[in-house]
């Protein structure tokens, strides 16, 4: 062997081994990324690691989440645990995750290349001067339901000739950690829900009345209450059974989920009876809401079957409110939910199909 190449040689013994060593430490990121998100206590603690948290451990610009979450189920589940979504601005809540991005349907694998942006800026909202970016597949039991999404100024930082072991391990993980997230919420959850329509229950909203109280007294801000009832329901019962009746609470239900916000606190109060409160708004902006989920759940009959007539529902509903001066006694939340009852019974007795605003108190 000449000197020439036996110095080549070396060199190539040196690249290997730099090329080893850059591996190891990447394996290592990988594995202590990893363990991170496995041992977050709750969702909100696994939704920051997986967008702030990888940011950091992996010095970039930018890591977002993207989250299939067409019932809002992940969003409740947030809620639920305290913590507002809105809270979350590196986490993306889609209907369908193809709206935003596409993997191959067998084998999703991690891609990996140039920022475009007018292709991928809606999976970095607010992220300017990106110049890599390596979109990892979240998936579970065969079905592709989020995506990681971490970008680079760096235009090399990742491309197509990068090998993406550690990032297909990393997104492996994260979506088993998500979905056992989820599932310990909605253990905790299970007891605050309602079986019928899948809503909190009163339970839950008179946890969460007082915790929005506490908030109101703390911001300053008001907090509305809307109560909602089902017109002529008992005559729903009486005439088609419970079983229609049944699927006309969940059938409002969802066009009353439909309009309200994530912040918004939405539970069936009993019954046929349901209660939506909003934190931070007054009764205007409240009666602003009931106007529209009246004229939602009226806009279209609902669909009972059996080639029966579809059936037209209404909803009367009563509006309240309390200022941040008037929730300093123990009576507000009993205070609150009364007046928005009486409201709501002004609303039947005025003909039903309508919205009525409590009085001053």
């Amino acid at each position: 062997m000449t000197d020439l190449e036996l110095a080549h040689l070396h060199r190539r013994i040196s690249q290997l081994k730099e090329e080893a060593r850059k591996n190891e430490e990447a394996w290592k990121r990988a594995q202590a990324r990893a363990m991170e998100l496995l041992e977050a206590d709750d969702l909100k603690t696994l939704l920051l690691r997986a967008t702030d948290g990888l940011k950091a451990g992996y010095r970039l610009e930018a890591s977002t989440l993207l989250v299939e979450d067409e019932d809002r189920e992940i969003r409740n589940l947030l809620i639920s645990e305290g913590a507002r979504p809105e809270a979350f601005p590196a986490v993306i809540f889609v209907d369908s995750v193809a709206s935003l991005v596409s993997f191959p349907a067998r084998s999703p694998r991690p891609w990996l290349g140039t920022y475009i942006a007018a292709k991928h800026a809606p999976l970095f909202p607010g992220v300017d001067r990106l110049g890599s970016i390596a979109l990892l597949p979240l998936v579970r039991r065969d079905r592709l339901f989020g995506s990681i999404n971490m970008g680079s100024a760096d235009p090399y930082r990742f491309t197509r000739r990068h090998a993406t072991d550690f990032l297909q391990h990393l997104g492996i993980v994260a979506a088993f950690a998500l979905e056992n997230a989820a599932n310990r919420a909605r253990l905790v959850q299970s007891g605050l829900t309602d079986a019928l329509t899948g809503w909190s229950n009163r339970h839950y909203l008179e946890a969460r009345l007082q915790e929005e109280l506490a908030r109101c007294r703390r911001e300053q801000t008001p907090l509305a209450c809307l109560m909602i009832d089902v017109d002529h329901f008992k005559a729903v019962n009486d005439r088609f059974g419970h079983l229609v009746g049944d699927d006309v609470l969940r059938g409002v239900a969802r066009r009353i989920g439909a309009e309200v916000r994530g912040s918004d606190v939405a539970a069936r109060y009993g019954g046929e009876e349901f209660v939506v409160l909003l934190p931070g708004a007054d009764a205007g902006a409240g009666a602003v809401l009931a106007e529209r989920i009246r004229s939602r759940v009226a806009e279209r009959p609902f669909d009972i079957g059996d080639g029966r007539p579809p059936l037209p529902v209404t909803v009367s509903i009563g509006v309240a409110d309390l200022m941040s001066s008037a929730v300093a006694d123990r009576d507000a939340a009993a205070r609150l939910i009364a007046r928005a009852d009486a409201a709501l019974y002004e609303a039947k007795a005025a003909g039903r199909n309508r919205v009525v605003l409590a009085s001053g108190e």
